[in-house]
């Protein structure tokens, strides 16, 4: 099973700069997107059809053009299931989950810490998703939590890790959240295979951040631990350019 994460940064922006074209020859047969900005009925539905995806789930915002996740697959799941039944997560459209043949798909899209109202928010959201997930693995332990997740892990993640240090996404709560989040019982994929760095999935649209590779790692393919054995792969497309993000991808026997 191939697996795309990609924050889109809109998903109708994307479409303008290329995606169905992209994700044709890409050929994933999962695809988790996060920050697609636009309700269901917004989008033309028959371009996902077109491009080999005919089943296609969209939990997006109450608030329009804002946050928001999906998932396209190539075959019907067993199960799809809406958000986390946190009433302040489901507004914001930030987890959808899909269920295939044992294996348990989520798209998660983490808020940031823009300002100190929204960082409070994250902080709530990190330890409310811990013990969701915490909760979910005894139901669906064989759980991948695919997306955004607003933080990056260790120095090598990071472009400045001096200079950022002070900055939501490098903050020192954040990092040991993500760390407690892989001991509680996931396994980082890409860090699996690669331990280079300079590995990014988010760059700013500013000051030629992407030509000169001034990156965030931002995106993960957390695989839950008995899944481990079953993990053949897991990159950063850093190629595609439909976005401030690049996609990951990771593939696992399924």
């Amino acid at each position: 099973m191939k697996i795309v994460s990609y924050n889109v940064n809109g998903i109708r922006a994307a479409i303008n700069k290329g995606f169905i074209d992209w994700l044709r020859v890409t050929d994933p047969d999962v695809v988790c997107l996060q920050e697609i900005k636009a309700m269901k009925e917004q989008l033309d539905l028959s371009l996902f059809d077109a491009a080999g995806y005919p089943y296609h789930y969209w939990f997006s915002a109450q608030k329009k053009g804002y946050s928001g996740v999906a998932i396209l697959s190539k075959t019907k799941p067993d199960q799809v299931v809406y958000g986390t039944g946190i009433e302040y997560m489901d507004f914001e459209g930030r987890n959808v989950r899909a269920d295939f043949n044992g294996i348990s798909i989520m798209s998660m899209y983490l808020p940031s810490g823009t300002n100190m109202a929204r960082l409070e928010h994250k902080l709530t959201y990190m330890a409310d998703f811990q013990r969701y997930a915490d909760e979910l693995r005894k139901t669906h332990p064989n759980l991948v939590v695919l997306g955004d997740y607003n933080i990056c892990h260790r120095a090598i993640d990071i472009h400045n890790p001096v200079g950022l240090k002070n900055v939501s996404g490098f903050l020192p709560v954040e990092r040991e959240w993500i760390g407690n989040f892989i001991d509680s019982g996931f396994i980082d994929s890409f860090r699996q295979f690669n331990q280079e760095p300079e590995n990014y999935t988010w760059w700013s649209y500013r000051a030629n951040a992407r030509a000169n590779n001034k990156g965030w790692r931002l995106d993960y393919g957390m695989v839950a631990e008995p899944l481990k054995d079953r993990l053949r792969r897991s990159v950063i497309l850093s190629e595609a350019k439909h976005s401030d993000h690049c996609p990951i991808l990771l593939e696992v026997d399924n």
